[in-house]
């Protein structure tokens, strides 16, 4: 990062998020929100993912510094409408990947731009995993890589060993849908790849 101000807030305290926004050139500050991500009665999927990443970003709009944007962002996996959370444990984990194994998700990416407007935009992947062994699954746990991670699985990590294709936005999956997020900054006035 240069040493010139930052262009926005990031509400996120998740690496991968950080990494993306680098990848693109933004600067920004990390203020990590912190709210409540149950999912509310007759919600769904969707409207559950842009809910909690617009909380997010209203969390962060106070003590964001005048003038600079906040941006949050919330990413949900998808099988059979159920939302597959973090797993709890190594047995509520294999059980996600069980029930992941061989089968198509979708996974939701909602992006939350505030300033004095607010934008909002959502992604959608699908994925397609192949049919996995449980000692590879047990193994993938004993890696510790997805234990904090939604649908128990990292695709830019080892997780990706299981992923046979996708349709979609490969950083959606990761956390933060690059094109969706540039489309957004633009509206804000921050543009990218501009003298």
């Amino acid at each position: 990062m240069s040493d010139a101000p930052p262009q926005l807030v990031l509400a996120s305290a998740s690496p991968r998020r950080r990494e993306l926004l680098e990848q693109i050139g933004v600067r920004f500050v990390v203020r990590a929100a912190e709210i409540d991500e149950r999912r509310l009665p007759d919600e769904s999927p969707e409207q559950t993912v842009c809910r909690l990443a617009a909380e997010k970003s209203v969390d962060r709009l106070a003590g964001a510094p005048s003038g600079i944007p906040v941006l949050a962002a919330d990413t949900i996996v998808v099988l059979d409408d159920e939302i597959l959370g973090k797993p709890a444990d190594a047995e509520q984990g294999i059980a996600m990947l069980t029930r992941l194994s061989g089968r198509e998700h979708r996974v939701l990416s909602a992006v939350s731009l505030r300033a004095e407007d607010h934008w909002q935009s959502i992604s959608e992947t699908r994925v397609w995993f192949r049919e996995l062994e449980p000692s590879e699954m047990a193994a993938y746990w004993r890696t510790g890589e997805p234990c904090d991670k939604a649908g128990c699985y990292a695709i830019q990590g080892l997780g990706g060993l299981f992923v046979r294709r996708i349709e979609g936005s490969y950083s959606g999956v990761v956390g933060l849908p690059i094109y969706e997020t540039a489309e957004l900054l633009n509206k804000a006035g921050i543009p990218l790849l501009k003298e």
